[in-house]
């Protein structure tokens, strides 16, 4: 079942297991997503373990980790929902934000919130022309990651944060980056899966940028 091998990745990881709503919930996501990508390309992993380790666990983690009174929070470039919908799910007290400019993924990410039952917003356009200010902008796997970055800056409440899933051997080159366009402060890095590369960058804007 795909819910008690999430929930042995999770234990694997030092995480509890879901509740059994919040099981019920990912296991519609991840039928609703290999359905959806059987006839568009709406993430190069497609095999239920690589969804699971990846998508579901990495995102899950990373909500998890989220510093404490965030109230809204823009996934950039949501794609299929990573991070975004798995937070959603784990936080309903965030009110969560889906940029997508693809129309195609807007769609399934629109179907993945009526599925799920969730409160989330679907941008189905560019984020830079959101005009509100986040408590959080999560960025994931975005094309041109330094334009990306930039933009998510612009959209980050003063004293706020910014928080990309990303790997150990560009985390320099991204906090780079990003320091050049704000004043940025930066938490330790956080592993995202044991034996991986892969880690959750966060780091708090200052009062004025």
């Amino acid at each position: 079942m795909p819910a008690s091998r999430l929930n042995q990745l999770l234990t694997q990881s030092n995480h509890p297991p879901l509740a059994p709503a919040q099981s019920e919930q990912f296991a519609a996501y991840l039928a609703l997503l290999q359905k959806w990508n059987a006839k568009t390309n709406l993430t190069a992993i497609r095999d239920e373990e690589g969804i699971l380790a990846r998508h579901f666990l990495e995102s899950i983690l990373c909500a998890s980790h989220l510093p404490a009174g965030i109230k809204t929070l823009l996934d950039f470039g949501s794609g299929a929902g990573f991070p975004g919908i798995p937070i959603a799910i784990l936080h309903p007290e965030i009110s969560v934000t889906l940029a997508e400019s693809q129309n195609k993924k807007a769609a399934f990410l629109r179907e993945a919130v009526r599925v799920l039952n969730l409160s989330t917003k679907v941008h189905s356009a560019r984020a830079e022309q959101l005009q509100q200010k986040f408590d959080c902008v999560a960025l994931r796997a975005v094309d041109n990651m330094p334009a990306a970055i930039s933009a998510a800056i612009s959209l980050i409440a003063p004293k706020r944060w910014l928080a990309i899933l990303t790997t150990r051997s560009e985390a320099a080159s991204i906090e780079q980056i990003a320091s050049a366009t704000a004043k940025l402060d930066w938490q330790p890095q956080i592993p995202l899966q044991a034996g991986t590369e892969h880690i959750l960058l966060l780091a708090q804007m200052s009062a004025v940028y």
